[in-house]
């Protein structure tokens, strides 16, 4: 007979994580052994200080507020599940007492999971247990702990010990042409002729691969006279295949084909001959891949004569994006491989266009990257930020020398903007005279910035303070640095003003853990995702590297991770921040490439339940880093 409330329970929970990641006959194990328990609003499921329960619970109706209550008896809401969502699972993770309260916030339904099932049916389910850590550190009151923290953002912690290289999947033809075992060798010819192909595949009636026929085969046994051309096909083909699974890497490709002494590899369902053919890896194919590994890719952009070239160059690098993000690759690789993309065709653009002008610089300078290309963390085609520093020269020579440089940005711009990234609509730009300065006049403006800060010099400090050279004289930019550093020895009053701009956006959840998202306008209820999320880490470590006198590290992530050398005490806040930058960063660049834009705005509707959950862990950071500076710049009461 069957139980009409375990299938119930069965078509709720199988649209949900963890659960979906469970296979059929098991969750129906579980939903078997559900408890279904019913609570009028202010019922209590359970309270901080309880015995653990051996059950964790998913809200089916309604929503349970899971709250902390601190020593002098105020409640902080943690989270709010509604349905769908897991809460309770202190005792599935760590056999504690419960540290917070979940009370109904309404009348609701919940379901009861009893543990020892659950974990009798997902012990080897490494997905499941992965959402499970992410899910328990989202709802608990001290996140930072080294072990939950590192279980969570395994994905993005940096492996060394790999050549990136090797991590790529190779693109093999999906649509082998195929023969049958009893077909002449001259009905495959025309086939392959057709098809402008070098191979076919000889398949048995369950399309499983048994042999392969090339032009090689062709021209030795058949052109010699060895077999007539009406042959059966089993006469000349090559047999046994060797084959290999779908998610085969470029370096194992090579690898068979050496050791077999091949051309083909047979891809199959499961890896082997006994399975159905699915498509068909060549020599060709690896080659084309290997074309757009990094190093190859980089050597085409120094070779580089003409933007175009560029183009095409950066545009092979956006494509690995997409495949290294497919395959998990650790994002600070990825991170670290479009740095030195990105200042190789700065670099290479400078060096076409000085070809272009009609003398030689007439002084050293520097062609300067700022914003996030400055901090060696852009991935996607953004807008352009960048300006020139120049020697000093004598008064009478500097507008001829200014006008110079000028010219030589105009073209820069012009050839960047070709590439890819879009002219910067408040015109941050080297064209523009404001931006191509002396390092004299550069020093009196950071100066003045510094020394005088209003609401502009903050809003340019956020993108001039992240500058990098990627061409030319750097001991320019170098005494730059020295001379910003001295400067801001003279005053506290900047850093007040920088920490008011990095609180200028709270978090990025409402007061019942929704998210925030745009009021009005062309993004009218999309979320922000640089300006709530990564902004606000962004600004922090900025602030924070500049008032340790910290040199020469500008991406963010690696700042955060400096700043946990410097700061033992705060080592585990800084290094979640670190790993939350990378997170939110893998998630913007991932929306900016399904959608074909920056990945700036993001419709929280069409993420699953599991991608919210991860991007609320990631903004737990950023509460702890504000307070953090709240605190050490006393900004409670600066306005």
């Amino acid at each position: 007979m069957k139980n009409s409330i375990a299938e119930r329970v069965n078509d709720f929970i199988k649209n949900y994580p963890p659960f979906n990641s469970i296979k059929p006959d098991n969750l129906l194990k579980i939903s078997g052994q559900v408890s279904i328990i019913y609570l009028d609003k202010g019922d209590s499921l359970f309270k901080k200080g309880d015995s653990f329960h051996d059950h964790f619970y998913m809200t089916r109706n309604g929503a349970i507020t899971l709250f902390h209550t601190s020593n002098n008896n105020t409640q902080e809401i943690i989270n709010i599940s509604d349905g769908g969502d897991v809460f309770g699972l202190r005792p599935l993770i760590a056999k504690e007492n419960y540290k917070l309260t979940a009370t109904a916030n309404e009348e609701s339904i919940v379901y009861a999971i009893p543990i020892d099932v659950f974990q009798s049916v997902t012990q080897d389910n490494a997905q499941v247990q992965k959402f499970l850590i992410t899910a328990f550190a989202t709802n608990t009151y001290d996140p930072y702990t080294a072990e939950e923290t590192g279980k969570i953002f395994v994905d993005y912690l940096p492996n060394t010990s790999q050549d990136i290289v090797n991590f790529q999947t190779a693109n093999f033809s999906k649509n082998p042409i195929t023969c049958s075992l009893n077909s002449s060798l001259k009905d495959a010819a025309i086939s392959m002729s057709k098809h402008r192909i070098g191979c076919i595949i000889v398949v048995n009636e369950e399309n499983h691969p048994v042999g392969i026929i090339t032009n090689s085969d062709i021209k030795n046994k058949i052109a010699t006279g060895r077999f007539p051309i009406e042959t059966q096909v089993t006469n000349i083909m090559n047999s046994p295949v060797i084959t290999s699974k779908k998610d085969i890497t470029v370096a194992d490709g090579q690898l068979q084909m050496i050791k077999h002494s091949i051309g083909h590899l047979c891809i199959t369902k499961d890896g082997t001959v006994n399975s159905k053919l699915i498509g068909v890896l060549t020599h060709h194919d690896v080659l084309v891949t290997l074309g757009n590994n990094p190093s190859v890719i980089l050597k085409e952009i120094k070779r580089a004569k003409r933007t175009k070239t560029l183009r095409t160059a950066r545009l092979k690098a956006e494509t690995l994006i997409k495949s290294y993000l497919e395959q998990n690759i650790p994002l600070s690789h990825i991170i670290k491989l479009m740095a030195q993309v990105n200042d190789a065709v700065s670099h290479r653009a400078v060096h076409i266009a000085l070809k272009k002008m009609p003398s030689k610089p007439p002084v050293k300078f520097a062609w300067m990257a700022l914003g996030s290309q400055g901090r060696k963390e852009q991935l996607l085609f953004t807008d352009q930020d960048n300006a020139i520093i120049f020697e000093d020269v004598p008064e009478d020579q500097y507008e001829e020398t200014k006008n110079y440089f000028l010219d030589l940005a105009k073209l820069v711009n012009k050839s960047l903007n070709k590439i890819g990234f879009e002219y910067c609509e408040a015109d941050m730009m080297a064209r523009n005279p404001e931006w191509c300065k002396s390092l004299t006049e550069w020093k009196d403006q950071f100066d003045n910035w510094i020394l005088n800060p209003d609401e502009k010099a903050i809003l340019l400090s956020s993108i001039f303070f992240d500058f990098s050279p990627v061409y030319g004289d750097e001991t320019l930019t170098s005494r730059l640095s020295d001379s910003i550093y001295a400067t801001l020895d003279k005053t506290q009053l900047f850093f007040k003003f920088l920490g008011r701009d990095a609180l200028k956006n709270p978090s990025p959840l409402g007061f019942f853990k929704q998210f925030l998202v745009e009021k009005n306008g062309d993004q009218k209820d999309l979320f922000n995702i640089k300006s709530r999320a990564l902004m606000p880490l962004i600004d922090a470590a900025r602030l924070l590297t500049l008032s340790n006198k910290i040199k020469g590290v500008n991406s963010t992530y690696e700042r955060y991770e400096k700043l946990a050398e410097l700061e033992p005490n705060n080592k585990e806040l800084y290094e979640s921040c670190s790993y939350a930058f990378k997170a939110l960063s893998k998630f913007k660049t991932k929306q900016g490439l399904l959608h074909n834009n920056s990945g700036k705005f993001i419709e929280i509707g069409t993420l699953t339940k599991e991608e919210q959950l991860k991007l609320r862990r990631c903004f737990k950071p950023i509460n702890e880093i504000q307070e953090t500076l709240t605190l050490r710049f006393d900004l409670k009461n600066f306005v």
